[in-house]
């Protein structure tokens, strides 16, 4: 293994003064630094970030910021990871996972040391507590979700409100007039999570604008929730023939639950859902699908952050289309 010694050796200097080039604390000549520079790739020493950041400034990293708050479908959550940290590595950046509650003092603590270049965030809530401080500091920034006042910042994501409402349009076409939107765990309501919100505006104004009676019912990601909820909404609106889903883990459980309560999917109940693509293909009945495009996001997010980091005007705002999948679960209404 190479040693910072090698590298002072190589360039002729002390290893303090390798050190000082590394971490920028004390200044060094042009030519000095060159020849540490031109030792270290020399002998392939790259003991951190530090290293690349000597012709650049920069270290080659970025944040992403995934607080994994209750209410999280986490497996969803790690495929925007995935797509983020595999688009970062093709532009040679690592990626700094950022999973604690922490806040505005979290990204205050990470963005006033030379530890991270740029920062992606998620979970983004309406009205963001952190979004005066990302307004603010002085590395860019993309944040994936919208909150209520996005003026000066870079957001990306689906098209969430468009997606509830392609749900309901697409149930409205096949004659039911009765439907219900089964949504994320309360918690998730509760903090103002921008794209669960979305849902609920799009899906609530499709069913308006559609003359179709509705509601919002929010659900805990567990079996017996979506059994109660199941039990509720057939006692609520016993004409029910059209539900949206957007809660990840209990699509499965809620088929389930309408039909041991007596209700055939699609024959007498048709089921729409907001979720990645594979899942909605693996249920025991395909469900009709608006697809949650992790994969782009995350690319696209990268993406933005590499123009804006080299200086390149970037929209402010990019929302992906929904794209539906028509499957098994709907049906036209029969009675």
């Amino acid at each position: 293994m190479v040693k910072i010694t090698d590298v002072a050796r190589r360039a002729g200097v002390s290893p303090s003064t390798v050190s000082y080039a590394l971490s920028g604390k004390r200044p060094i000549s042009e030519e000095t630094r060159q020849r540490i520079e031109a030792a270290i790739h020399e002998l392939g020493y790259w003991p951190h970030a530090g290293a690349r950041a000597l012709a650049s400034s920069r270290s080659n990293v970025l944040a992403l910021v995934i607080p994994l708050r209750a209410g999280i479908h986490v497996p969803v959550v790690m495929q925007f990871a995935v797509s983020v940290v595999t688009t970062a590595r093709r532009h040679d950046h690592d990626v700094l996972l950022l999973t604690q509650e922490e806040g505005e003092d979290g990204l205050r603590r990470v963005a006033d040391t030379a530890l991270v270049d740029a920062l992606i965030v998620m979970d983004v809530q309406l009205h963001d507590p952190r979004l005066p401080l990302l307004r603010s500091l002085d590395r860019p920034s993309v944040l994936i979700g919208f909150p209520a006042e996005a003026d000066g910042l870079t957001c990306i994501d689906l098209d969430f409100k468009a997606a509830g409402e392609a749900c309901v349009e697409h149930l409205a076409r096949l004659g039911h007039r009765v439907v219900a939107l089964v949504g994320s765990p309360p918690e998730v309501y509760v903090r103002g999570t921008a794209f669960a919100q979305r849902v609920v505006q799009g899906f609530t104004a499709a069913a308006d604008r559609g003359g179709l009676s509705s509601s919002v019912h929010p659900c805990e990601a567990s079996p017996t929730a979506a059994r109660l909820v199941a039990e509720q909404l057939l006692r609520e609106q016993p004409a029910l023939t059209g539900v949206v889903v957007h809660n990840e883990p209990i699509l499965e459980p809620l088929i389930d639950a309408f039909e041991q309560l007596g209700l055939r999917v699609p024959g007498d109940l048709s089921v729409t859902a907001i979720c990645p693509d594979e899942l909605a293909e693996s249920v025991r009945v395909p469900v009709t699908s608006v697809a949650l495009p992790s994969a782009e996001v995350g690319e696209r997010a990268v993406h933005l952050l590499m123009r804006k980091l080299d200086g390149t005007p970037v929209p402010e705002a990019t929302l992906l289309p929904p794209r539906m999948t028509d499957r098994a679960s709907t049906a036209p209404r029969t009675a």
